[in-house]
């Protein structure tokens, strides 16, 4: 088990302090701006939410799908949203056993990580493209993060990560992350 509180509240934190005029705003994630990139983290939450809970339905049994905006009152429910995923995957029986999200069957535990790693990555996508700083949650959850995304790094998955950017060995942890996942450590808002 692994507590993805505090990537959680990062985020929530990231989204409090994104403005409407920003929401165009272009984003790691080639096919989504900031507007449907927030409005994929809303929906994630959800999502893998119901998989900790194994409360399999519509929010488990379909693919996510891209939105162009998050739903009007998304400064309010997102955040709470993030709270309730994040205590979700503290109860140890959403990491046993079998679990669903995106119409995907997996061990829950590959699930949580699954779910951790999309709070975190999304989160930096969401600080970079916004032009605020992403304070990356503590070197534990950072390291499982690495690990997780490690293992599937070798090969592109289309539509979440692209070819992984070489990153030098001893650079940052959170670098060697985001580098993992085909984005540039060094992207800034309003860059490429």
């Amino acid at each position: 088990m692994i507590d993805m509180t505090a990537a959680c509240v990062t985020t929530s934190r990231l989204l409090g302090q994104v403005n409407d005029d920003q929401l165009g705003a272009a984003t790691p994630c080639t096919d989504m701006n900031l507007g449907a990139l927030i409005a994929h983290i809303g929906g994630l939450a959800l999502a893998f939410e119901a998989a900790a809970r194994k409360d399999f339905g519509p929010l488990t049994d379909s693919p996510p799908e891209i939105i162009d905006a998050p739903e009007p009152d998304w400064r309010q429910t997102y955040p709470e949203r993030l709270a309730e995923l994040a205590a979700a995957w503290r109860e140890p029986g959403a990491w046993q056993g079998m679990s669903r999200a995106g119409g995907v069957d997996f061990p829950a535990d590959v699930g949580g990580m699954i779910a951790l790693t999309e709070v975190v990555v999304h989160g930096w996508d969401l600080a970079v493209s916004a032009g605020l700083d992403y304070h990356a949650p503590g070197e534990e959850t950072l390291a499982a993060v690495h690990d997780h995304v490690a293992t599937f790094a070798a090969e592109p998955i289309e539509g979440l990560f692209g070819p992984a950017v070489p990153v030098p060995p001893d650079a940052p942890l959170l670098d060697r992350v985001v580098g993992l996942t085909g984005r540039n450590p060094g992207r800034r808002a309003g860059s490429s």
